[in-house]
């Protein structure tokens, strides 16, 4: 995933419905399904890119720590051009998220940043962003 961040996962109400999103708009930035199954009572789904399970998904279990869906969180997946993030987009809508921001550059927050967002069955802010190469901007 990063230098900093070896894999994220969320707590989820209806895991169904957030894999049916999530498989969907993730398949569009080459993400895959590579697991499934129960740890100590709690479902999950694992998500990543080659054999690495950077995302995941957890049904709410009643350990603590695991006793709550997450709301309100924030994930960016990278995506590897403009067109992904519009797939990512496309399909995350018509397969139960929220908009939360059309695909479009985003010089607020860098000159080169090219974004869309959506919320998640639960409340998250979820986006895809490519960032383009200082050489290819203009």
């Amino acid at each position: 995933m990063s230098d900093v961040i070896d894999h994220v996962g969320i707590r989820v109400s209806d895991l169904a419905a957030s894999c049916q999103m999530y498989e969907a708009a993730l398949a569009e930035l080459g993400f895959s399904v590579l697991g499934e199954g129960e740890f100590e009572g709690d479902a999950y789904v694992l998500f990543g890119r080659g054999e690495s399970d950077d995302f995941s998904l957890h049904t709410v279990g009643s350990q603590p720590g695991r006793d709550r869906v997450t709301t309100g969180a924030h994930v960016a997946f990278r995506a590897e051009t403009e067109a992904a993030v519009a797939r990512w987009h496309r399909a995350a809508v018509g397969h139960g998220g929220t908009d939360n921001g059309q695909p479009g550059l985003r010089p607020e927050y860098s000159g080169h940043y090219f974004a869309a967002f959506v919320i998640d069955p639960d409340g998250n802010n979820v986006e895809a962003v490519f960032h383009k190469p200082l050489e290819d901007a203009s």
